[in-house]
């Protein structure tokens, strides 16, 4: 195996189900990575990781984690899952995607450990032992760890985080994580550790999670309570354009509160990026005896950070968003996001979405927006059929007539541009893939 794609070629065929193939649990990934050394290393370099759980918003609150820190001159690993286009995205530092060179490397290391250990490996598993690989290599300071699926059972939860963040709580991948929000809230919070400062972002976390926190000794710091966000007012009447943090240590009164005020807007479009910027300066705030960041990086990485297919607004005309929202609460964002944004004459809806999804959660949201929908399978065996995604569509009100189908993203795409005025918009929504297949047609990497 010379090149990168033969090296994931190899490691997507060592599962049944390739990429798809899920098998949940630390013992298999934990022994490859003792094999390696790879939390001594880490430990003895003095690494400290943060680490990222949640449904919705994780990605946001990575980027800014990353930005933040690569701003105040810290050289920066981050890990996130799935990517848009290149796999290299996944692997990072400072916002750079790794060499094929690099991955390469760093694949040879970890098949020759799950070799001498005699041990099989799922494909997100191999990935992310390789992906430590390559930060160990490059000496990095810090380490931002998004996790896969969940948390507690979750390959990246074999490293030892500094600080956890769960970004917020909802109902998706029950048949992994659970049927209720009770249950899914403990699998992830299982990225808590005794001591350790965890950040949660969800302010109707389940009561039951929050005594597991307080049961294992984490430090919690709940939105609302030990810290939050406000905007603030606009001059004469016009919309607000800064915003106030604030933020009270667990356990200190509340005149022994930290504000600070007059913050620009975060680079990343909505509502929901105020919670996700707080929460990502509050775990900032949270290493700051080891990774002192001032505040004028701060400002500059919230400002500065971009994020593909999270409410990407590329201008047109037509307009288009593209927004990988594949779960009811994250499409009840994009909603709303579309809401606030300048008075479109029709959208063009392009969905493509996993038949495992909640399809009928997902469009209902947005049914009252889109004024002509574009239906697409996704190129993976998971897909959603384009009946199944017009027979929901129908069980919501939508006519026939609102409706076209076609081949894959592109041609839909395609058909909307074609279809489109310039006062109209395009939203392409629903997976990672119909996001990744639209860019590709743009000429564009994420």
């Amino acid at each position: 195996m010379q090149t990168l794609d033969q090296w994931l070629a190899h490691i997507e065929a060592m599962h049944p189900r390739g990429v798809a193939g899920i098998e949940l649990g630390l013992d298999r990934v934990k022994v490859v990575s003792e094999h390696l050394g790879q939390q001594l290393a880490l430990t003895d370099s003095g690494v400290p990781v943060i680490m990222v759980a949640g449904t919705n918003g994780k990605g946001s609150v990575v980027a800014y984690l990353s930005n933040m820190l690569d701003r105040a001159g810290y050289k920066v690993g981050t890990y996130t899952s799935p990517h848009l286009i290149h796999f290299n995205e996944r692997v990072r530092i400072n916002g750079v995607s790794a060499p094929d060179e690099a991955l390469i490397a760093a694949f040879v290391r970890v098949e020759a450990a799950r070799k001498a250990v005699a041990v099989s490996l799922t494909y997100f598993e191999f990935t992310t032992l390789a992906a430590i690989q390559v930060f160990l290599v490059a000496g990095v300071d810090a380490l931002v760890l998004e996790v896969g699926l969940g948390g507690r059972l979750d390959a990246v939860n074999i490293y030892e985080p500094d600080v956890s963040v769960v970004t917020g709580v909802a109902l998706d991948h029950q048949d992994f994580l659970g049927n209720t929000l009770d249950a899914i809230a403990l699998e992830k919070i299982g990225i808590a550790r005794p001591g350790k400062p965890i950040v949660v972002a969800a302010p109707d976390m389940p009561l039951p999670a929050l005594k597991q926190l307080a049961e294992i000794g984490a430090k919690v710091y709940l939105v609302g309570e030990a810290y939050g966000f406000e905007p603030l007012p606009g001059e004469e009447g016009l919309p607000s354009i800064q915003w106030r943090y604030w933020l009270r240590q667990p356990g200190t009164k509340p005149e022994d509160m930290q504000r600070r005020g007059g913050l620009a807007y975060p680079g990343l479009r909505g509502k929901i990026q105020l919670l996700n910027a707080a929460t990502a300066m509050t775990a900032i705030e949270c290493l700051q005896d080891r990774l002192p960041v001032a505040m004028g990086a701060v400002r500059r990485g919230l400002l500065e950070t971009e994020l593909a297919g999270r409410f990407q607004v590329i201008p047109g005309p037509p307009d288009l968003v593209l927004d990988v929202a594949h779960n009811p609460d994250a499409a009840k964002v994009l909603a709303n996001n579309l809401g606030h944004l300048p008075f479109a004459h029709a959208q063009h809806g392009i969905v493509g979405m996993m038949a495992d999804k909640d399809l009928g959660g997902v469009l209902t949201p947005l049914v009252k927006g889109i004024t002509r929908w574009y239906l697409t399978p996704l190129d993976n065996p998971r897909s959603a059929t384009v009946e199944q995604l017009r027979e929901t569509l129908h069980g919501l009100g939508v006519k026939d007539a609102q409706i076209e189908t076609y081949e894959n993203p592109r041609s839909a795409y395609a058909a909307a541009r074609k279809n489109a005025t310039e006062s109209d918009r395009i939203v392409a929504f629903g997976s990672f893939l119909t996001v990744a297949d639209v860019l590709r047609d743009l000429g564009r990497t994420a």
